[in-house]
Formats: C-alpha cells, sequence, structure tokens
C-alpha cells in the first residue's frame, strides 16, 4: 500500500541570493538558467523570485535603505493575507507536538477546519512555527569578571586503578575539574572518589594551583556539595560552607536542570576528557599519585597551549587578569575535619565510621556533635567538648576510656587476662574453652558475655561438673557455650560415650531390617 507523505515546506530563499537574483536579472540581463547557474539555484526559484517581485510594488533599482526584512515583507507577505489570515495557537502547538505520534500535518487540518478562508498554507503554518518558536528561546552570554567564579565538576569517565599483584581494578579515580571563568585556567586533579573529603581537599589542592581564592565557587548538585537541590535555596553541605567560610569565599551551586548555569565547567570537562584522558587511555595506573603525576604534566601542557579564540594561552590571560584579582590564601590552609551528629546509645557511645567512642555515661539519649580529622575524634555536647579520642581507622570494636563508664560498670568490666585467670582457677578444660571463644572472636570484646556466661555457670552447678562439661565439648570438638549448658542440664558432662555406642542401629517398630525384603 503507498503512503501519501506531506509536502515539506519550502525554505524560503536567502535575502542576499533574492538581491543578487535580481541584479544578475535586471542589470546584467541574464537568462533565469544563468542566473540559477550562477548562484547555485534552481530555475523554479529563480522564476518563483523574479514573479514575487513583479507582482509587488517594488522596482529595480531597491530603494535605498531598503533593508532585508522589509524586502522580505514585500515579497513573501501580503498585507490583505495579513488582515485575512489567523494565525494558529503556537503554544497550544507545541505541547500537542509532545504526544507521541502527533503530526504538524495533523494539527494544520484541524486548524483548518475552524475556517478554511482563513487558514494559512500548510507551508506557511510550519513556517511561522518555526518562527515562533524561535524566538522563545534566549540565551544571554555570560560576562565572567575577572577573580570572580571558579567553576567545579566531575568529569564522567574515570581511569582504573589496578592491582599490581592481580591486575584487578581497585576503584575506578574520579577526575576533578575547575576552572575560572574569565581565563578558562584549568586545575585538574584525580581522586579516590567522590565523598566529601576529597571533594572539599580537591578544593583545598586547586587553591593552591591557583595561588588565590575567587570569590564565588559554582558547583554542580552533587551530594558531598548540595544536601538538598533548589533553583533558589539549595541546602548546602556543613563541611563544605565550612571550607568556604576558612577560605572567605561563597558558594553558589548551579540550578538543577540547567546545565548553562555551569556552561564553563561543560566546556571544561569536555576540554579535559579530549586533551587529558583520552592521551591516557594507553596507559595502566597501579597507583593514585602515579596518575596524578601524569595529569600534571598535561594540565600545565593545556594551560601553556596557545588558544584560537582569545589572545595568548591560559596561563598568560590569568597571569595578566584572575591572578591579581584573586583574594589572597590565608594562614594556615584547611584541615579537612567531618562534623555530624549523633545519638549517644544506652552502652554510652556513639558510632563514627563502624567504630564506637565513649563519651560520659550521663549523656546516654542525648545528641552530640562529633568532628573527626585523620587522627582526632572530637565529640561536643552543646558546643562542650565532652571527650577525645584517637582515631581508629578499622572497621567494628569500640575505644571506652574508663572515667566515662558508671562505677558499677567498671568494677564488672572484664578483659581477656581476667577470663582467662578465672577460668583457670575452675580448670584447665574451662581455660581452654574460654580461650576458644576468645580466639574465634574477631574483637576479643565479643566475646565477653559468651565467657561470662559459661564461667557463671559454677554458680548452678559447681566448679567440678562445669570443668567435665568444657573437657566433654573439648573431646567432642564443640566447645560453644550452648554444647556446654546442654551437657550440664542432661548430666552428661560425665558420661564415656564411645565412638561405636554413638553409632548403635536405633530401633523402632516402624523400621523393618535389612531381612524384610528377602
Amino acid at each position: 500500500m503507498l503512503r501519501k507523505y506531506a509536502a515539506m515546506p519550502r525554505k524560503r530563499t536567502e535575502m542576499r541570493k533574492v538581491k543578487d537574483v535580481l541584479r544578475l536579472k535586471f542589470e546584467v540581463g541574464l537568462s533565469h538558467r544563468d542566473v540559477g547557474k550562477c548562484l547555485s539555484l534552481g530555475p523554479a526559484t529563480v522564476s518563483e523570485v523574479l514573479s514575487r517581485f513583479k507582482a509587488s510594488d517594488l522596482s529595480w533599482p531597491l530603494p535605498d535603505g531598503l533593508s532585508d526584512i522589509q524586502l522580505e515583507g514585500k515579497l513573501y507577505t501580503s498585507s490583505v493575507a495579513k488582515r485575512n489570515k489567523r494565525l494558529p495557537d503556537f503554544t497550544k502547538m507545541k505541547q500537542e507536538l509532545k504526544r507521541k505520534g502527533m503530526t504538524k500535518l495533523l494539527l494544520w487540518q484541524e486548524y483548518c477546519q475552524d475556517d478554511t478562508a482563513t487558514a494559512y498554507g500548510y507551508t506557511q503554518y510550519c513556517e511561522h512555527y518555526q518562527l515562533w518558536l524561535k524566538k522563545q528561546k534566549r540565551s544571554m552570554r555570560q560576562h565572567h569578571i575577572a577573580g570572580d567564579k571558579l567553576f567545579i565538576d566531575y568529569c564522567g569517565p574515570t581511569i582504573p586503578i589496578i592491582s599490581p599483584d592481580t591486575g584487578e581494578i581497585r576503584y575506578n579515580a574520579q577526575i576533578f575539574v575547575a576552572t575560572l571563568g574569565a581565563t578558562n585556567y584549568t586545575y585538574v586533579e584525580a581522586g579516590r572518589s567522590q565523598k566529601q573529603e576529597d571533594w572539599i581537599m580537591a578544593h583545598v589542592r586547586a587553591f593552591n594551583y591557583i595561588g588565590g581564592v575567587p570569590r564565588l565557587l559554582v558547583p554542580d548538585n552533587l551530594k558531598s556539595a548540595v544536601i538538598k537541590a533548589h533553583p533558589y535555596s539549595p541546602t548546602l553541605n556543613e563541611n563544605y560552607a565550612k571550607m568556604a567560610r576558612h577560605y572567605g569565599t561563597a558558594i553558589m551551586p548551579a540550578r538543577p536542570y540547567k546545565p548553562k548555569d555551569k556552561a564553563k565547567a561543560e566546556n571544561a570537562v569536555l576540554i579535559v576528557e579530549r586533551w587529558i584522558l583520552m592521551r591516557l587511555r594507553h596507559y595502566m595506573f597501579y597507583t593514585l599519585s602515579d596518575l596524578n603525576v601524569k595529569i600534571k604534566v598535561l594540565m600545565e601542557d593545556l594551560n601553556n597551549r596557545q588558544q584560537r579564540m582569545y589572545p595568548g594561552s591560559r596561563k598568560q590571560q590569568f597571569e595578566l587578569l584572575d591572578k591579581p584579582a584573586l583574594a589572597s590564601l590565608p594562614t594556615y590552609p584547611y584541615e579537612y575535619i567531618d562534623s555530624k551528629r549523633a545519638k549517644v546509645s544506652p552502652d554510652y557511645h556513639v558510632l563514627y565510621e563502624k567504630h564506637a567512642y565513649s563519651v560520659p555515661n550521663g549523656l546516654v539519649g542525648d545528641t552530640v556533635t562529633i568532628e573527626a580529622s585523620t587522627n582526632i575524634v572530637c565529640i561536643y555536647h552543646h558546643n562542650q567538648l565532652v571527650a577525645q579520642h584517637t582515631r581508629t581507622h578499622k572497621d567494628g570494636g569500640f575505644t571506652t576510656i574508663k572515667e566515662h563508664m558508671p562505677h558499677s560498670h567498671v568494677k564488672q568490666r572484664f578483659g581477656p587476662e581476667r577470663l582467662l585467670s578465672w577460668a583457670e582457677n575452675i580448670g584447665v578444660g574451662t581455660r581452654a574453652v574460654v580461650e576458644w571463644h576468645i580466639q574465634s572472636r574477631k574483637h576479643p570484646e565479643q566475646a565477653i558475655k559468651s565467657c561470662l556466661a559459661i564461667l557463671h555457670l559454677t554458680k548452678q552447678y559447681g566448679n567440678a561438673r562445669v570443668e567435665a562439661a568444657c573437657q566433654k565439648a573439648l573431646l567432642l570438638e564443640r566447645p560453644h557455650r550452648t554444647v556446654v549448658v546442654n551437657l550440664l542440664n542432661n548430666n552428661k558432662e560425665n558420661t564415656q560415650e564411645t565412638p561405636e555406642q554413638e553409632e548403635n542401629p536405633v530401633t523402632h517398630h516402624n523400621i523393618r531390617g535389612q531381612h524384610y525384603y528377602q
């Protein structure tokens, strides 16, 4: 079955070529065909232009001061038609075209049904819509002042860091990009992740590289920078804001889904991906430092390269414009301090990075502020320091200061040494069971409750029976607390069962035996 397609609207001839057509026709005296050959126009187009000129009130030469817009109006728009023809509802037309399967032809047909006499033809209908559409979208050219804004973003592509032993990818390095608005002077570095510490400390190194501080920071809306994005009042990450206060600068995140707010960053990221990342695609990197050494070389090459649109290189422009306008760096560089709020648990500890740190037991149930640097964890309550610990970077476990414990807990506090000494007083079997519990746990403190439960069995069963149960559990190679308890409850700690006894067949009236089927 043949499909009928609507004719595409013919594009209007440029007014520059229209004037050339008229000049070659009336001044040079060329034929329609020769005019078309000279201007790379079809004969039909030349005929149309000359026909429209003849139908208009114009004559050759054209009047002085006649603009291209006026000429177009004379040739392509009739005043009568303007009075009689009605324009379609372009806003509604735009919304309808968002529907899947909707076409301009269908909308034009519906438009003609209202009043055919005043309706434009399909070609003009499409032309008017395209002209209206072009006028709706405006892009204001941004003017960047020297030392004013630093645009910040991450590249989409990453670079893998390879394990030299296994050849596996340890992690994918994130590429941080910062560029000054006035001169496009660019800083690039690779980081382990996009987490807060990597994000903030990359800013610190960027400030050191450019030797000053801009008035504004324009980041994207990643979580390390913005907790809650909003076009007008975004909620900044407190750690990020603290860094900005230290350097005396302000943060103005780009509006969500408005890429033109950070067009400089988008362009810088594109240039970095092409100029740096593509040059590194054949290399293998085993450490982050090796990667950054290579990036630094290419970054200097990028900043010293001559620009096509601006005089000199990025660095030359930076030295001339941005550098004198930047604010000076503070006396001391910013040290990253992670800040978070936490509720004190009933065991008078707070959890930070999967490790528990103690606070005075009187603060149980209260909310405190944890500030952690690389080596120290400080805990504040109502802006007063209540606890300070050496930071532990291992997951699990807890760090407890004796003074934070209630008096009753200090008396009850048991360490591995005390537990083993107590168990040895009961017997060598009990000591072996307690030692097994301590060694089988990742952290000895995790075994304290189990060990105490075994040792406290002596209050009910006496030392001799507990020792016998522990030796029996060791003989069975099952020194678990539940096994020891079951042996005592069932009075089996002193039974001398042999493997033969344990393997005796079970007799039952439902079991027929091996001779049943013979």
